[in-house]
C-alpha cells in the first residue's frame, strides 16, 4: 500500500496526479458542520444547516446587491500616517499589509449602479481592513458617496462592517462621525432617501454616527451591533448582560433596528423598500 502518500495536507500519487484538499472545506462557527466551500460560496456564505452568516468582503456585496455593469469609484484616495503612529507595529506597516491582503486602498468601496429597477449609489465596508476602522479616508469615502446620491437624487445604501474608529488617526478619526452626519443631515432635507444594513461586526464611532442614521435600518441575522462591546460594558456596569445582547434579533425586539433580514432576501427586501420610498 505505497501508492498514496501524504504530504502537507495533500494526498500525492506516485505517478503524476495532486490533489490538492486544503480550503476545500469550511467549518461552520456556529454549528460545527463542515460545508464544501464551492456550495458555502453558491449560498452567500450562509450555512445551509444553521443559516449562520460568515463574513462577506466588500466586493462580493457590491456584485451581491448590484446588478452587472456597476461602476466602482472612488477607490483612489490613500491614508496617510498625520501622527507617525506606532504600537506593536507602525500605522505605515499595518496600511500597507492590509492593501497588499485586500487589493484596497482603504476599508470602504464605493459602487453606482442598478438595484432591481432603482439606480442607487453604494458604499460598502470592507472589515478585513484594519477592522473596517473609520479613517480619514474611509470618513471622506462615504462622505463622497453621500454627496453623489445628492447631487444625482438617487436612494444612498451603505453596508456597515466596523471595529469603529480608527485610533491611529487620532482626534481625525473622530471628526469623520459629525463630517458624515452632516452630509446626511442635507441628504435627508433634500428627501433622499437612505438605507442602512448593519453587519456583524458594526460597533464604536460607526455605530455612533452614520449606521444608525438611515430611514430604515436593516441588520443581518447574528450581527454584533453596539458601541462598546459587551465585555466591557459587563466589566462597567458589573452584571451579566441579557442572552444574545447586542445581537441583531435583540436590537430588532427593543426598537434599534427596523428589521433582520438573511442575505439571501437582503437585495429583493431593499428593492421593495425602494418601491415604497421612491414609487416608479
Amino acid at each position: 500500500m505505497t501508492w498514496f502518500r501524504r504530504e502537507d495536507n495533500q494526498i500525492v500519487d506516485r505517478g503524476e496526479k495532486t490533489v490538492r484538499t486544503e480550503g476545500l472545506w469550511v467549518k461552520c462557527d456556529h454549528c460545527g458542520q463542515v460545508i464544501w466551500r464551492a456550495d458555502l460560496e453558491a449560498s452567500l456564505l450562509v450555512c445551509p444547516k444553521c443559516e449562520f452568516h460568515f463574513k462577506m468582503d466588500a466586493r462580493a456585496r457590491v456584485a451581491m446587491l448590484l446588478e452587472p455593469g456597476y461602476e466602482l469609484v472612488d477607490l483612489d484616495l490613500k491614508s496617510t500616517d498625520p501622527l507617525e503612529f506606532t504600537d506593536l507595529k507602525s500605522y505605515k506597516s499595518r496600511l500597507a499589509k492590509a492593501q497588499a491582503a485586500t487589493g484596497l486602498n482603504d476599508a470602504v468601496v464605493n459602487a453606482l449602479g442598478l438595484l432591481g429597477s432603482h439606480r442607487v449609489v453604494l458604499s460598502v465596508m470592507e472589515y478585513s481592513f484594519i477592522g473596517g476602522s473609520m479613517g480619514a479616508v474611509v470618513g471622506e469615502t462615504i462622505a463622497r458617496a453621500v454627496d453623489r446620491a445628492h447631487a444625482a437624487r438617487e436612494p444612498l445604501i451603505i453596508v456597515a462592517a466596523s471595529g469603529g474608529a480608527r485610533m491611529m488617526e487620532g482626534i481625525v478619526s473622530l471628526m469623520q462621525l459629525a463630517k458624515i452626519s452632516a452630509a446626511l443631515a442635507r441628504l435627508d432635507e433634500a428627501k433622499v432617501p437612505f438605507i442602512s444594513v448593519l453587519t456583524d461586526p458594526t460597533t464604536g464611532g460607526v455605530t455612533a454616527s452614520f449606521a444608525m442614521l438611515g430611514d430604515l435600518n436593516v441588520g443581518e441575522p447574528g450581527a454584533l451591533i453596539g458601541f462598546a462591546g459587551p465585555r466591557v460594558i459587563e466589566q462597567t456596569i458589573r452584571q451579566k448582560l441579557p442572552e444574545g445582547f447586542q445581537r441583531s434579533e435583540f436590537l430588532l425586539q427593543h426598537g434599534f433596528l427596523d428589521a433582520v433580514v438573511g442575505r439571501k432576501e437582503l437585495k429583493s427586501y431593499l428593492s421593495r423598500a425602494l418601491d415604497f420610498m421612491r414609487p416608479m
